[in-house]
């Protein structure tokens, strides 16, 4: 049996202003993509991390869960005022957000999903990006945790019952992460106050190891954080991002990257070799490496291992974002937001470009479970004209695209990519696949349809010819006509008349000049 027969099948979230559907995704049989789940009416729609369960918000007061492998609806919450709502990373709790009238209601609501009964409460004043979702779990959902006013408080992610099991007290703290898998260790970010420069520190999990930190940066200059911990849960990446440049060299203020290990080993700055703002990083599947792009346009972009030694560099240019592989062969550089579009697809592993290509305002990009494909999408409400979706082979070449007169999501849905064979074993050819164009149901506007036109599949990159100086030019063509060679292929239309014009008058001379002896 073939790989590709034991693999699952890819699936696609596509969600506009009637509601999500369902694809089942690429390979296309005929070219088009089959629906698996009709339009369901609804305002957001969110895979939960392993792919088994999906959660849809209907109304403001009304959330479903459905089973991705039945594509059937388990259960719906009647949740009031709902703000906000996420799934844990095994779809085993709903967390919903609600406004509050009193400060006595308890306003932040952990559900059990399959018998749909709370199994947690707590009051929560405000939500921003950096406190939401309250409740963080690792990929297991065995250890949880949630920040509190100077302390992080420990749950058996498996039984809430059982209420707080540990609490850890950091003064200020102010955003906490909890490593995936394993979920062995937090990170806790305590700001700048009275002179005392910010900081970030990782504790174990373990109630007998958290009585020191296992690391710990300090940061002057730190307007905010983000934490970013690799899998294995050994080293994280701390990116401190300053509101004002000091030099005055970027209105986007300064940042700078750092990187912890658990291990006590590295506690400093990622050597960058170029001036300038961190645009992206992201770790690879493993967790032995991460690519960082940054540095002032052009930008720099390099491979580091997990000691920070520069592993490969991948050039420079229009770039931001990095997008690596889920199986940790292909990286994806990138511009997108207010650049261009270009994109580069390396191949890791062989140390090579694989190609380039654009796609112009897209918004969001990710590679597919099976990390053969690349999908880019231009969604509203950050842009409202040419919207739709682009499906890319992992060497750049276009492989499906389809527009919408509007789009606000675009996603796949997650499977482990163990689940899938090797890349070798799962690439197709591409010179089987083409581009499919499928009009939007309304006419778009002028610049959508123009861009159905166009075929995106990339020529060969042809490599520019020399300068070469007109008399240097007509030396060469005396040259060849000297040694009978024939240069007129890649000779410009007015060259070629010039040549029959001086080629005829010659016959003219020599036939005058015969005739007169």
């Amino acid at each position: 049996m073939a790989a590709t027969d034991r693999s699952p099948t890819l699936e696609i979230l596509a969600r506009g202003p009637e509601g999500f559907s369902l694809w089942n995704g690429p390979p296309f049989s005929n070219g088009q993509p089959s629906i698996k789940l009709e339009r369901v009416p609804c305002t957001n729609a969110k895979f939960s991390e392993d792919g088994s369960r999906l959660m849809v918000t209907k109304s403001d007061s009304v959330v479903s869960i459905y089973d991705c492998s039945t594509s059937k609806e388990i259960r719906t919450f009647q949740v009031p005022n709902i703000l906000a709502a996420a799934l844990s990373p095994r779809g085993t709790y709903l967390q919903t957000f609600q406004k509050f009238s009193t400060p006595q209601e308890k306003n932040v609501v952990l559900w059990n999903t399959e018998t749909g009964d709370p199994v947690y409460q707590q009051f929560q004043k405000n939500m921003t990006k950096t406190t939401w979702p309250s409740i963080r779990f690792s990929s297991d959902e065995a250890i949880a945790c949630r920040l509190a006013t100077n302390e992080i408080q420990f749950f058996n992610g498996r039984d809430f019952s059982k209420g707080t099991v540990n609490r850890l007290r950091v003064p200020g703290v102010a955003a906490v992460e909890l490593s995936k898998a394993p979920g062995s260790h937090v990170a806790a970010y305590v700001p700048e106050s009275k002179g005392v420069p910010a900081s970030v520190q990782i504790y174990a999990c373990e109630k007998d190891l958290q009585s020191q930190p296992v690391a710990r940066r300090s940061f002057f200059r730190c307007s905010s954080v983000q934490l970013n911990w690799n899998h294995g849960s050994t080293g994280l990446l701390v990116l401190v991002q300053a509101d004002v440049d000091k030099t005055n060299q970027s209105y986007y203020g300064e940042s700078k990257l750092n990187y912890l290990t658990t291990d006590g080993t590295h506690e400093g700055l990622v050597p960058l070799r170029k001036e300038g703002p961190v645009h992206d990083v992201q770790w690879s599947c493993s967790g032995s490496e991460f690519a960082v792009v940054y540095g002032f346009m052009p930008a720099k972009a390099t491979v580091f291992d997990k000691k920070c030694n520069p592993l490969l560099e991948l050039g420079t240019g229009p770039y931001n974002t990095i997008r690596w592989n889920p199986k940790g062969k292909f990286l994806c550089l990138a511009g997108f937001g207010n650049l261009p579009g270009d994109m580069a697809f390396w191949d890791y592993t062989e140390k090579k470009q694989l190609g380039t290509t654009k796609a112009e305002c897209s918004v969001t990009s990710e590679w597919s479970p099976d990390g053969r494909y690349f999908m880019t999408a231009t969604t509203a409400p950050r842009l409202q004209v040419d919207n739709g979706i682009k499906i890319f082979h992992y060497n750049g070449s276009l492989y499906f695209k389809r527009m919408f007169d509007k789009l606000y999501q675009a996603d796949w849905k997650p499977v482990s990519p163990d689940m899938f064979g090797e890349i070798s074993e799962l690439i197709e050819s591409v010179d089987s696949l083409k581009v499919n164009e499928t009009k939007p149901q309304g006419q778009g506007s002028k610049t959508t349809q123009a861009s159905t036109k166009t075929t995106f599949a990339n020529p060969p990159a042809q490599k520019p010819a020399a300068y070469r100086p007109p008399h240097a030019k007509q030396a060469a063509l005396e040259k060849a006509e000297l040694f009978g060679e024939s240069h007129t292929e890649g000779m410009s239309k007015n060259a070629l008349k010039n040549k029959k014009k001086r080629e005829k008058q010659r016959e003219k001379k020599a036939a005058d000049a015969a005739s007169e002896s």
